[in-house]
This record gives structure tokens, C-alpha cells and sequence, in this order.
């Protein structure tokens, strides 16, 4: 996502403000949740506002620098799919206690398999060959398949609390395994080992801005930081207001409820997948990876603990056991993740058995 460091874009402050009045007619009674005049221009709005979120995070972080950009990028990221889940939790249909965990699963499945997928082969056809450091991404690996494990595997095994969930004293101790585990990560990201993320053209913000050889504007930054809060409110009012129609256009068509998560990853990992693609077809794989890793690790290290604080403070039911033949899927994808950035080199191989795997997933997902 292209970031001007001496204008603000106007696609990012107009699209926050026709959602908030969208909102404001919805709220107000004006337009119905459920009628098409309302559904059709707030999905657009929805995703608008979700693009600009990520845009004026990113102004901010850049402005701010390191460590703390990345984690005003990755607390936008996430604020925005809590929202979404807690939304859709709220809503009071049947399975919303599975909606936090199909949508962070979604979201692995998706970068891990989808956008990686196409970053690979994308950039093997213009490339052939990509290389990128090992050490960064054997680090996230690392982290990623214990915090999957903790947060999908290990519910299906323990026998305290119901059915697939943890008791409440597991869920806030796997919840603060989770942090601290996410925390130390973002800090080798950021401080200690900022070297490993980084490749010869510099960090990625530093990447992003050579180009103009400078950071955003104090006007810039202040522009985004007005228009963030109206950014974030906007998505979760609309949010709030889509779920029903969601849940029941999803239920109508005899659709499964999971795909209910997979769209909120969809939308929510929208942004920085483009980004992704775009970094690779410019031959900047380091930076592909980090972001693909950088989003999973976000959406299970935080968004997974913030919602069971919601749910412990709430007293709605958690799911997070996978379903057995998501739990092959995680396994398979976690596995060939291993092996392909395992080398420090991809290719068009890779990338196609990433993709097939993402196909599978869609597959299961819409016929399990």
C-alpha cells in the first residue's frame, strides 16, 4: 500500500466519513440493517475503512519509528479483527462460540498458504529465485507453531473444561503464554535481532520511504492520527451492524458457519496481503515474508487473548479446538512451512504447494 509522506490521500479520509454517516442513518433508524440499501454500500464502506485503518497505522508508525511502529500497525491489525469477532459473537446466533477460533485459524490458512502462495509463484516468474534470511523466518516458525498448538491443538486434549475449551484458569494462562510469547517475538523483531528482519536495502519502513528519503510530514502524521479513531470506530460500528445479515445470508444459503471466520480474515488481512504481493513482484521476498509471518503471528499472539478476556469477563462460551480435519490442515501447513522457508531460497514448487494446500482448506471449508 503506497504511503505519500506529504499528502494525505483523499480516498482515506472520505471513505471514513461516508462509513460514519452510513453508520449515523443505520444507528438512527434512517436504513434497516437488513435491507440491501444499507448492506451493499456498508460492505464497500466496511472494507474502505478497514484500508484507510492500515494507511494511517502505518503514517503513524513511521512517523514514531521503531519498535513502537510496528506495534501501532499490529494493535490497528488487531483492534480491527476483535472487533469483527466480537461483533459476530454478540450477534446471538448459534455458533458464535466458534467464530474467534475459524477466524484465526482463517487467517493462518490464508497467509500461510494463500498470500505466501502467491508471492512465491508471482515472484519465481518474474525471478525465478528469491532468497531471504533464515534466521528471521525459522524465529517466527518457532513461535507460530507453539502458538498454534497452545491455541487450537492442546483445547481438543484437555478434559477440565467443555467440550474442545479450556477451563477459564487454562484460558487466562494460555492467553498470557500467548502475550508473552508474541512480546518477546516483536522485541527480537524490533530491538534485539532487527537485523534478521531486515534485508540489504534497509528495514522495511525504511524500504517503504527511500524512495522520498524521508518520514511523513508532521501534517501528515496528524491528519492520520484524527482520522485513525474515526477509521477504527467506523469498521466497528459497521461491523456490529453486518452481522445478523451475515450470519443469516450464511445460514440461508446452507452454507457451514465457518465460513463466517474465513470472511473476517478475508477483510481483515485484505491490506496487508496486497502489500505482500506487491513486495514481492518487486523482488523484496524478506519483506513479503515478514509481513505473511508478521499478520499470523498477530492474529493468534493478540487477538486470541483479548477475546478470551471477553469472554471470561462476558461468560460466552470459547471454542477453540479445531475440528479434526482442520487440525490435518494446521499440521500439513505448518509442516511445509517449515520445509519451504526452511531454505532461504523459493521457487515456483513452493509457491504451487502452498496454493494447493489454501485450495483444500476452501474446499473443507465450504464442504467439510
Amino acid at each position: 500500500m503506497h504511503i505519500n509522506p506529504r499528502s494525505t490521500p483523499t480516498w482515506s479520509w472520505v471513505l471514513p466519513v461516508l462509513a460514519a454517516g452510513l453508520s449515523g442513518l443505520e444507528v438512527t433508524g434512517v436504513l434497516h440493517e437488513t435491507s440491501l440499501v444499507f448492506i451493499i454500500p456498508a460492505v464497500l464502506l466496511l472494507g474502505g475503512a478497514i484500508f484507510a485503518s492500515v494507511m494511517h497505522a502505518g503514517v503513524i508508525g513511521a512517523k514514531i519509528g521503531e519498535p513502537h511502529g510496528s506495534l501501532v500497525l499490529a494493535g490497528c491489525v488487531t483492534l480491527i479483527e476483535v472487533a469483527l469477532i466480537i461483533s459476530i459473537m454478540m450477534s446471538g446466533m448459534e455458533g458464535t462460540d466458534e467464530v474467534a477460533r475459524d477466524t484465526v485459524f482463517s487467517a493462518v490458512m490464508i497467509v500461510l498458504n494463500g498470500i505466501i502462495g502467491i508471492c512465491l509463484i508471482l515472484g519465481a516468474r518474474i525471478y525465478h529465485e528469491q532468497s531471504f534470511k533464515l534466521d528471521a523466518a525459522s524465529a517466527a516458525l518457532a513461535v507460530l507453531g507453539t502458538l498454534s498448538t497452545l491455541a487450537f491443538v492442546l483445547p481438543d486434549f484437555a478434559i477440565s473444561g467443555d467440550h474442545r475449551q479450556y477451563s477459564w484458569a487454562q484460558l487466562l494462562v494460555i492467553s498470557l503464554c500467548c502475550l508473552v510469547l508474541y512480546g518477546v517475538f516483536l522485541f527480537i523483531q524490533t530491538v534485539r535481532h532487527r537485523n534478521y528482519f531486515v534485508d540489504d536495502a534497509g528495514s522495511e519502513r525504511e524500504h517503504f520511504f527511500q524512495k522520498h528519503n524521508e518520514t511523513p510530514s508532521g501534517r501528515v502524521t496528524l491528519h492520520s492520527s484524527l482520522l485513525l479513531p474515526l477509521a477504527l470506530a467506523t469498521v466497528i460500528l459497521l461491523a456490529e451492524a453486518l452481522s445478523h445479515p451475515l450470519d443469516h445470508a450464511i445460514a440461508a444459503a446452507g452454507l457451514p458457519s465457518a465460513l463466517v471466520g474465513v470472511v473476517i480474515a478475508t477483510l481483515v488481512l485484505l491490506p496487508e496481503g496486497i502489500s505482500s504481493i506487491q513486495a514481492a513482484l518487486q523482488n523484496k521476498i524478506q519483506q513479503s515474508i515478514n509481513l505473511v509471518l508478521g499478520s499470523a503471528l498477530a492474529s493468534i499472539g493478540m487477538s486470541i487473548p483479548i477475546v478470551s478476556l471477553f469472554t471470561i469477563i462476558s461468560g460466552h462460551p470459547l471454542t477453540l479446538g479445531l475440528e479434526p480435519e482442520q487440525l490435518v490442515m494446521l499440521l500439513l501447513t505448518l509442516f511445509v512451512s517449515t520445509i519451504t522457508l526452511g531454505t532461504g531460497r523459493t521457487t515456483v514448487l513452493q509457491g504451487t504447494v502452498h496454493l494447493v494446500i489454501f485450495v483444500v482448506f476452501v474446499l473443507l471449508t465450504l464442504v467439510p
